[in-house]
Protein backbone atom coordinates (compact mmCIF):
# COMPACT_ATOMS: atom_id res chain seq x y z
CA UNK A 1 0.00 0.00 0.00
CA UNK A 2 1.46 3.71 -0.92
CA UNK A 3 2.70 5.28 1.88
CA UNK A 4 0.63 8.35 3.27
CA UNK A 5 1.75 11.42 5.42
CA UNK A 6 -1.83 11.78 7.53
CA UNK A 7 -4.59 8.87 8.06
CA UNK A 8 -7.92 9.43 8.77
CA UNK A 9 -10.58 7.11 9.60
CA UNK A 10 -14.38 8.31 8.91
CA UNK A 11 -15.55 10.64 5.90
CA UNK A 12 -17.79 12.33 8.60
CA UNK A 13 -17.49 16.19 9.49
CA UNK A 14 -14.52 15.72 11.59
CA UNK A 15 -12.05 13.16 8.87
CA UNK A 16 -13.07 15.41 6.20
CA UNK A 17 -12.21 18.53 7.90
CA UNK A 18 -8.78 16.97 9.38
CA UNK A 19 -8.25 15.59 5.75
CA UNK A 20 -9.12 19.02 3.49
CA UNK A 21 -6.77 20.93 6.35
CA UNK A 22 -3.93 18.52 6.24
CA UNK A 23 -3.83 18.34 1.90
CA UNK A 24 -3.71 22.08 2.21
CA UNK A 25 -0.84 21.86 4.19
CA UNK A 26 1.21 19.77 1.45
CA UNK A 27 0.50 16.35 3.38
CA UNK A 28 -0.65 13.49 1.57
CA UNK A 29 -4.23 12.30 2.89
CA UNK A 30 -5.89 8.71 3.12
CA UNK A 31 -9.14 8.73 4.27
CA UNK A 32 -10.67 5.07 5.51
CA UNK A 33 -14.50 4.91 5.18
CA UNK A 34 -16.27 1.39 6.53
CA UNK A 35 -19.46 2.97 4.26
CA UNK A 36 -20.05 3.22 0.97
CA UNK A 37 -20.10 6.95 0.91
CA UNK A 38 -18.57 10.13 2.20
CA UNK A 39 -19.98 12.80 4.16
CA UNK A 40 -20.76 10.33 7.83
CA UNK A 41 -24.12 11.04 9.15
CA UNK A 42 -25.06 13.90 6.76
CA UNK A 43 -25.04 12.12 4.04
CA UNK A 44 -28.15 12.42 1.68
CA UNK A 45 -29.10 11.54 -2.04
CA UNK A 46 -31.93 12.32 -4.56
CA UNK A 47 -34.61 9.22 -4.08
CA UNK A 48 -37.53 7.48 -6.48
CA UNK A 49 -39.47 10.40 -5.83
CA UNK A 50 -37.29 13.05 -6.57
CA UNK A 51 -36.43 14.54 -3.35
CA UNK A 52 -33.36 14.85 -2.06
CA UNK A 53 -33.71 13.06 1.18
CA UNK A 54 -31.02 12.05 4.21
CA UNK A 55 -29.84 8.95 4.91
CA UNK A 56 -29.27 9.00 8.45
CA UNK A 57 -31.79 11.53 9.94
CA UNK A 58 -32.35 15.42 8.99
CA UNK A 59 -29.21 17.16 9.79
CA UNK A 60 -30.14 21.04 10.42
CA UNK A 61 -27.06 23.57 10.35
CA UNK A 62 -26.46 26.18 12.59
CA UNK A 63 -24.07 28.28 14.59
CA UNK A 64 -22.43 31.08 15.97
CA UNK A 65 -19.06 30.59 15.25
CA UNK A 66 -17.34 32.97 12.64
CA UNK A 67 -14.82 30.76 11.65
CA UNK A 68 -17.44 27.74 11.25
CA UNK A 69 -19.37 29.77 8.97
CA UNK A 70 -16.56 31.22 6.93
CA UNK A 71 -14.98 27.69 6.23
CA UNK A 72 -18.45 25.69 5.12
CA UNK A 73 -19.04 28.80 2.85
CA UNK A 74 -15.75 27.86 1.11
CA UNK A 75 -17.06 24.68 -0.39
CA UNK A 76 -20.98 25.39 -0.79
CA UNK A 77 -23.36 27.89 -1.47
CA UNK A 78 -26.08 28.00 1.73
CA UNK A 79 -29.95 29.17 1.83
CA UNK A 80 -31.64 30.51 4.99
CA UNK A 81 -33.08 27.95 6.64
CA UNK A 82 -34.76 28.87 10.38
CA UNK A 83 -35.85 25.58 11.78
CA UNK A 84 -39.26 24.67 13.27
CA UNK A 85 -40.34 21.74 14.82
CA UNK A 86 -44.10 20.38 16.15
CA UNK A 87 -45.08 18.12 18.60
CA UNK A 88 -48.17 16.08 18.70
CA UNK A 89 -49.24 16.81 22.54
CA UNK A 90 -53.03 15.27 23.53
CA UNK A 91 -54.11 15.33 19.79
CA UNK A 92 -52.52 19.26 19.25
CA UNK A 93 -49.56 20.21 17.19
CA UNK A 94 -47.86 22.40 19.04
CA UNK A 95 -44.11 24.44 18.87
CA UNK A 96 -41.10 23.12 20.40
CA UNK A 97 -39.33 24.93 21.94
CA UNK A 98 -41.72 25.45 24.53
CA UNK A 99 -43.27 28.95 24.02
CA UNK A 100 -46.53 31.10 24.44
CA UNK A 101 -47.72 29.70 21.82
CA UNK A 102 -47.32 25.84 23.31
CA UNK A 103 -48.78 26.65 26.67
CA UNK A 104 -52.06 28.71 25.37
CA UNK A 105 -52.57 25.68 23.41
CA UNK A 106 -52.33 23.20 26.13
CA UNK A 107 -53.71 24.55 29.03
CA UNK A 108 -56.67 26.77 27.34
CA UNK A 109 -54.98 30.21 28.46
CA UNK A 110 -54.49 33.39 26.95
CA UNK A 111 -50.78 34.20 27.83
CA UNK A 112 -49.88 37.31 25.71
CA UNK A 113 -46.62 39.31 27.24
CA UNK A 114 -43.16 37.65 27.87
CA UNK A 115 -43.90 39.12 31.53
CA UNK A 116 -47.26 36.43 31.73
CA UNK A 117 -45.45 33.87 30.10
CA UNK A 118 -42.20 34.13 32.75
CA UNK A 119 -44.98 34.29 35.53
CA UNK A 120 -46.65 31.14 34.59
CA UNK A 121 -43.42 29.42 34.06
CA UNK A 122 -41.83 30.57 37.53
CA UNK A 123 -45.36 29.17 39.28
CA UNK A 124 -44.60 25.53 37.71
CA UNK A 125 -41.17 25.23 38.33
CA UNK A 126 -39.76 23.89 41.82
CA UNK A 127 -38.09 26.73 44.02
CA UNK A 128 -34.40 27.00 43.72
CA UNK A 129 -33.72 23.59 42.26
CA UNK A 130 -30.16 22.14 41.95
CA UNK A 131 -30.79 19.46 39.12
CA UNK A 132 -29.09 16.08 39.41
CA UNK A 133 -30.18 13.91 37.05
CA UNK A 134 -32.53 14.21 33.95
CA UNK A 135 -36.05 14.67 35.11
CA UNK A 136 -35.33 17.29 37.70
CA UNK A 137 -33.59 19.33 34.76
CA UNK A 138 -36.34 19.28 32.79
CA UNK A 139 -38.58 19.96 35.68
CA UNK A 140 -36.39 22.96 36.59
CA UNK A 141 -37.70 24.07 33.07
CA UNK A 142 -41.08 23.75 32.34
CA UNK A 143 -42.59 22.48 35.40
CA UNK A 144 -44.18 18.66 36.23
CA UNK A 145 -47.06 18.83 34.13
CA UNK A 146 -45.64 19.64 30.96
CA UNK A 147 -42.70 17.83 31.73
CA UNK A 148 -45.05 14.78 31.39
CA UNK A 149 -46.73 15.77 28.58
CA UNK A 150 -43.47 16.45 26.53
CA UNK A 151 -40.03 14.87 27.91
CA UNK A 152 -40.90 12.10 30.53
CA UNK A 153 -41.82 9.31 27.75
CA UNK A 154 -39.75 11.09 24.84
CA UNK A 155 -36.81 10.93 26.88
CA UNK A 156 -37.57 7.10 27.60
CA UNK A 157 -38.11 6.47 23.67
CA UNK A 158 -34.99 7.97 22.61
CA UNK A 159 -32.75 6.35 25.60
CA UNK A 160 -34.16 3.82 27.12
CA UNK A 161 -34.11 5.29 29.82
CA UNK A 162 -36.11 7.61 31.89
CA UNK A 163 -34.61 11.25 32.74
CA UNK A 164 -33.78 10.26 35.73
CA UNK A 165 -31.51 7.62 34.76
CA UNK A 166 -29.37 10.64 32.72
CA UNK A 167 -27.70 13.45 33.94
CA UNK A 168 -28.98 16.59 34.34
CA UNK A 169 -26.97 17.87 31.19
CA UNK A 170 -29.26 15.41 28.81
CA UNK A 171 -32.62 17.63 29.07
CA UNK A 172 -30.80 20.71 31.03
CA UNK A 173 -30.56 21.73 26.92
CA UNK A 174 -34.03 22.41 26.71
CA UNK A 175 -34.71 25.29 24.93
CA UNK A 176 -37.45 27.59 26.80
CA UNK A 177 -39.16 30.88 25.03
CA UNK A 178 -40.75 33.49 27.09
CA UNK A 179 -41.79 34.75 23.56
CA UNK A 180 -44.04 33.78 20.54
CA UNK A 181 -40.68 32.44 18.92
CA UNK A 182 -41.22 29.07 17.39
CA UNK A 183 -38.02 28.64 16.13
CA UNK A 184 -35.75 25.74 16.87
CA UNK A 185 -32.67 27.70 17.18
CA UNK A 186 -31.57 30.99 17.40
CA UNK A 187 -28.27 30.75 16.14
CA UNK A 188 -27.12 33.82 14.30
CA UNK A 189 -26.21 31.69 11.14
CA UNK A 190 -29.12 29.02 10.23
CA UNK A 191 -28.79 27.60 6.39
CA UNK A 192 -29.19 24.49 4.63
CA UNK A 193 -26.33 23.37 1.92
CA UNK A 194 -27.62 24.13 -1.63
CA UNK A 195 -27.45 20.61 -3.56
CA UNK A 196 -27.52 19.09 -0.07
CA UNK A 197 -24.60 17.82 2.41
CA UNK A 198 -23.09 15.05 -0.02
CA UNK A 199 -22.19 18.10 -2.31
CA UNK A 200 -20.41 20.04 0.40
CA UNK A 201 -18.40 16.77 1.71
CA UNK A 202 -17.34 16.10 -1.63
CA UNK A 203 -16.24 19.59 -2.35
CA UNK A 204 -14.21 18.99 1.35
CA UNK A 205 -12.60 16.30 -0.11
CA UNK A 206 -11.61 17.32 -3.89
CA UNK A 207 -8.38 17.41 -3.03
CA UNK A 208 -5.23 16.15 -5.03
CA UNK A 209 -3.22 14.83 -2.11
CA UNK A 210 -6.71 13.30 -0.55
CA UNK A 211 -7.67 9.66 -1.52
CA UNK A 212 -10.87 8.32 -0.27
CA UNK A 213 -10.98 4.71 0.17
CA UNK A 214 -15.03 3.30 0.82
CA UNK A 215 -15.74 0.02 1.86
CA UNK A 216 -12.64 -0.32 4.00
CA UNK A 217 -12.75 -1.10 7.93
CA UNK A 218 -9.84 0.18 8.87
CA UNK A 219 -9.05 -2.54 11.18
CA UNK A 220 -9.36 -5.31 8.65
CA UNK A 221 -6.11 -3.26 6.54
CA UNK A 222 -3.93 -1.00 9.73
CA UNK A 223 -1.68 -4.00 9.38
CA UNK A 224 -0.71 -3.01 5.45
CA UNK A 225 -0.69 0.20 6.38
CA UNK A 226 3.04 2.25 6.40
CA UNK A 227 4.95 4.48 8.50
CA UNK A 228 2.81 7.62 8.50
CA UNK A 229 3.11 11.00 10.68
CA UNK A 230 -0.13 11.24 12.23
CA UNK A 231 -3.58 9.05 12.51
CA UNK A 232 -6.89 10.71 13.25
CA UNK A 233 -9.34 8.56 14.16
CA UNK A 234 -13.53 9.25 14.03
CA UNK A 235 -15.05 6.29 15.47
CA UNK A 236 -16.35 5.12 18.50
CA UNK A 237 -13.32 5.03 21.30
CA UNK A 238 -14.04 1.34 22.76
CA UNK A 239 -13.88 -0.23 19.23
CA UNK A 240 -10.34 1.34 18.66
CA UNK A 241 -9.01 -0.28 22.20
CA UNK A 242 -11.43 -3.19 21.88
CA UNK A 243 -9.48 -4.02 18.67
CA UNK A 244 -6.23 -3.69 20.80
CA UNK A 245 -7.40 -6.75 22.94
CA UNK A 246 -8.35 -4.24 25.59
CA UNK A 247 -11.12 -5.69 28.32
CA UNK A 248 -12.68 -2.65 29.52
CA UNK A 249 -16.36 -2.25 29.65
CA UNK A 250 -18.14 -1.19 26.01
CA UNK A 251 -19.70 1.69 26.03
CA UNK A 252 -23.41 2.29 25.46
CA UNK A 253 -24.90 4.03 22.26
CA UNK A 254 -28.36 4.20 20.72
CA UNK A 255 -28.96 3.85 17.11
CA UNK A 256 -31.59 4.85 15.39
CA UNK A 257 -33.66 2.78 12.84
CA UNK A 258 -35.12 4.46 9.71
CA UNK A 259 -38.02 3.61 8.20
CA UNK A 260 -38.92 5.33 4.92
CA UNK A 261 -42.46 5.70 3.55
CA UNK A 262 -44.13 6.66 0.16
CA UNK A 263 -46.76 8.54 0.40
CA UNK A 264 -49.42 10.06 -2.35
CA UNK A 265 -50.06 12.81 -1.94
CA UNK A 266 -48.46 16.62 -1.98
CA UNK A 267 -47.90 16.77 1.85
CA UNK A 268 -47.87 14.45 4.85
CA UNK A 269 -47.64 17.21 7.64
CA UNK A 270 -47.57 20.16 7.97
CA UNK A 271 -43.91 20.97 9.09
CA UNK A 272 -40.55 18.93 8.16
CA UNK A 273 -40.22 17.47 11.27
CA UNK A 274 -43.30 16.78 13.83
CA UNK A 275 -42.10 14.92 17.32
CA UNK A 276 -44.29 12.51 19.09
CA UNK A 277 -43.08 12.40 22.89
CA UNK A 278 -46.28 10.30 23.96
CA UNK A 279 -46.93 6.54 24.05
CA UNK A 280 -49.46 6.57 21.36
CA UNK A 281 -46.60 5.46 18.86
CA UNK A 282 -43.14 4.05 18.89
CA UNK A 283 -41.20 6.53 17.05
CA UNK A 284 -39.99 9.71 18.06
CA UNK A 285 -40.63 11.98 15.44
CA UNK A 286 -41.53 12.02 11.46
CA UNK A 287 -39.03 14.02 8.78
CA UNK A 288 -41.05 15.05 5.40
CA UNK A 289 -38.39 16.30 3.43
CA UNK A 290 -39.30 17.63 1.06
CA UNK A 291 -40.63 20.96 3.44
CA UNK A 292 -36.50 21.43 3.08
CA UNK A 293 -36.05 23.59 0.38
CA UNK A 294 -39.54 23.91 -1.11
CA UNK A 295 -38.68 20.48 -3.34
CA UNK A 296 -41.58 19.81 -5.95
CA UNK A 297 -42.99 16.07 -6.39
CA UNK A 298 -46.48 14.38 -7.30
CA UNK A 299 -46.02 12.18 -4.04
CA UNK A 300 -43.85 12.78 -0.79
CA UNK A 301 -41.16 10.95 1.47
CA UNK A 302 -41.68 10.26 4.60
CA UNK A 303 -38.97 8.73 7.59
CA UNK A 304 -40.24 7.43 10.85
CA UNK A 305 -37.70 7.49 13.34
CA UNK A 306 -37.52 4.65 15.39
CA UNK A 307 -34.30 4.63 18.50
CA UNK A 308 -32.80 1.24 19.38
CA UNK A 309 -30.15 -0.24 21.00
CA UNK A 310 -28.18 -1.95 18.45
CA UNK A 311 -27.19 -0.78 15.11
CA UNK A 312 -24.72 2.34 14.21
CA UNK A 313 -23.65 4.30 17.02
CA UNK A 314 -25.38 7.78 16.94
CA UNK A 315 -26.07 8.92 20.38
CA UNK A 316 -23.41 9.24 23.42
CA UNK A 317 -25.65 7.69 26.34
CA UNK A 318 -23.93 10.14 29.19
CA UNK A 319 -24.94 9.21 32.85
CA UNK A 320 -22.17 8.08 35.48
CA UNK A 321 -21.33 4.78 34.51
CA UNK A 322 -20.53 5.57 31.15
CA UNK A 323 -18.77 8.40 31.98
CA UNK A 324 -16.44 7.06 34.73
CA UNK A 325 -15.90 4.13 31.62
CA UNK A 326 -14.81 6.95 28.90
CA UNK A 327 -12.90 8.55 31.15
CA UNK A 328 -10.50 5.51 31.50
CA UNK A 329 -10.24 5.08 27.66
CA UNK A 330 -9.81 8.78 27.46
CA UNK A 331 -6.78 8.30 29.96
CA UNK A 332 -5.49 5.36 27.56
CA UNK A 333 -5.62 7.39 24.31
CA UNK A 334 -3.56 10.46 25.67
CA UNK A 335 -0.89 7.94 26.44
CA UNK A 336 -0.46 7.26 22.91
CA UNK A 337 1.66 9.17 20.33
CA UNK A 338 0.53 10.79 17.17
CA UNK A 339 -3.05 8.88 17.94
CA UNK A 340 -6.00 11.74 18.08
CA UNK A 341 -9.26 11.30 18.49
CA UNK A 342 -11.68 13.75 17.09
CA UNK A 343 -15.77 13.61 17.12
CA UNK A 344 -18.74 12.79 18.33
CA UNK A 345 -17.87 9.18 19.09
CA UNK A 346 -14.06 9.75 19.68
CA UNK A 347 -14.83 11.59 21.86
CA UNK A 348 -17.57 10.30 23.57
CA UNK A 349 -19.64 13.45 23.53
CA UNK A 350 -22.47 15.08 21.78
CA UNK A 351 -21.89 17.42 18.78
CA UNK A 352 -24.20 19.76 17.34
CA UNK A 353 -22.91 19.59 13.51
CA UNK A 354 -20.85 23.17 13.72
CA UNK A 355 -19.03 22.01 16.70
CA UNK A 356 -18.27 19.28 15.61
CA UNK A 357 -16.58 21.20 12.61
CA UNK A 358 -15.23 23.77 15.68
CA UNK A 359 -14.26 20.92 17.00
CA UNK A 360 -11.91 19.55 14.26
CA UNK A 361 -10.48 22.85 12.97
CA UNK A 362 -9.56 23.84 16.84
CA UNK A 363 -7.91 20.61 16.64
CA UNK A 364 -6.21 20.88 13.86
CA UNK A 365 -4.51 24.59 14.98
CA UNK A 366 -3.66 23.08 18.09
CA UNK A 367 -1.21 20.54 16.54
CA UNK A 368 0.08 23.37 14.25
CA UNK A 369 0.57 25.63 17.13
CA UNK A 370 2.56 22.96 19.32
CA UNK A 371 4.56 22.19 16.19
CA UNK A 372 5.44 25.48 15.36
CA UNK A 373 6.51 26.40 19.49
CA UNK A 374 8.72 22.86 19.02
CA UNK A 375 10.34 24.09 16.07
CA UNK A 376 10.92 27.72 17.74
CA UNK A 377 12.18 26.09 20.56
CA UNK A 378 14.79 23.61 18.39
Amino acid sequence: MKKYDIVVVGAGISGAVIAERFANDGKTVLVIEKRDHIAGNCFDYIDKNGILVSQYGAHLFHTNYEDVWEYVNRFSDWYPWEHKVLAQVDGTLVPIPVNITTVNELFGLNIQTEQEMAQWLSEQRPPDSNPTNGKEAAIAKVGPVLYEKMFRHYTKKQWDKYPEELDASVLDRIPVRVNHDDRYFSDKYQALPKGGYTQLFASILDHPNITVMLNTDYFSIRGKLKSYEKLFYTGPIDRFFSAEGDLLPKLEYRSINFVHETVDTEYFQPNSVVNYPGLEVDYTRIIEYKHFGGQKSEKTTIVKEYTVADGDPYYPVPNERNRVVYEQYRQKAERLIDVYFVGRLANYKYFNMDQAFKNALDLYEEIGVAKRSKQKAA
